[in-house]
């Protein structure tokens, strides 16, 4: 299986490095920067479940493509989404099977436009990783899974056959019949915790010692879950109980990237993550008070950003 894997950082470098490291065939699709920094020094993975240094991978810069993969793993910040698109264009064959692994469903919603929603599989993975300043991928936490599956919940026999290809991985590979429940949830969780760290510019652990906050987290999680119910998605019981109590943690360090992004001046992904949630829901439903408040603070802070540049 021929994989074009969008760009060789923290999480398309972990994964398709893992892939690589497999045996399997893997092209990364990166810029000019990155891919000298592959030559020269090789794509290199430093993780507790083992460490894994590439000489030269395989790698192509946007204009270079001229024949369709196989499948296509795509793992890019949602603002990049429109230029990685027609970026990739050249690569995608009409049997070519494409995987997203970004958060939230707007990202199916544009791929689906282009491509066909036949082509696009649902998915999203659970890891903490990140590029340091030599272009190392550091794995940071013990959790590296990639659920993916067809949108309408069968075994068909590509996903299968993804399923094989990434089997011998240092990762774990999930084949799943629920995937776009399984977004649902995980987008729910994310818009919380991204809302509500961002908000208070605090990891979890100091926004429950402060006087309201675990108020105001409750509020922004029963904001989130309400739009996944009246979109016919709403967690069950158990994994709002699970979101809960992460979000709940006394003393705990958690925060979302969005938050790290936003106090270095980075660009970040409020309308995909958050914004989007507010556009599925319903003029008629509550006012959805906290994930208002959420939005607005990221879209200040975006005023103020392209105001600085």
């Amino acid at each position: 299986m021929r994989t074009l894997v969008i760009g060789a950082g923290a999480t398309g470098g972990y994964f398709g490095g893992r892939l690589l490291e497999s045996g399997q065939d893997v092209t990364f699709l990166v810029r000019d920067k990155r891919a000298a920094q592959l030559a020269e020094h090789g794509l290199v993975i430093r993780s507790s479940f083992g460490d894994a240094s590439l000489p030269n991978p395989a790698t192509v810069q946007a204009g270079q493509l001229r024949e369709p993969y196989d499948l296509i793993l795509l793992s890019c910040k949602a603002y990049h989404l429109p230029q990685v698109i027609d970026d990739m264009d050249p690569a995608v064959g009409p049997q070519t099977v494409i995987l997203p692994i970004l958060n939230g469903m707007r990202h199916l919603d544009l791929l689906d436009a282009r491509f066909g929603a036949q082509r696009v599989l649902g998915g999203q993975c659970v890891i903490a990783a990140t590029l340091d300043a030599e272009g190392k991928v550091r794995h940071l936490n013990q959790s590296h899974s990639l659920t993916f599956g067809e949108r309408d919940g069968s075994r068909s026999e590509r996903v299968e056959r993804i399923l094989a290809a990434m089997s011998n991985a240092k990762f774990e590979p999930r084949l799943s019949t629920t995937i776009l429940q399984d977004m649902w949830d995980k987008w729910v969780f994310l818009a919380s915790l991204a809302g509500i760290t961002c908000l208070m510019r605090a990891p979890v652990g100091d926004i429950m010692a402060a006087s309201g906050g675990e108020q105001a987290t409750l509020q922004l999680l029963e904001d989130c879950r309400s739009v996944a119910e009246h979109n016919g998605r709403a967690p069950s019981d158990a994994v709002m109980a699970r979101a809960r109590g992460v979000l709940t943690e006394k003393g705990s360090a958690l925060s979302a990237s969005m938050m790290r992004d936003l106090e270095q001046g980075g660009a970040i992904e409020a309308d995909h993550i958050v914004g989007d949630l507010l556009a599925r829901s319903d003029a008629a439903m509550d006012a959805l008070p906290m994930l208002r408040t959420a939005y607005a603070h990221l879209k200040a802070y975006e005023v103020r950003r392209m105001r600085g540049r």
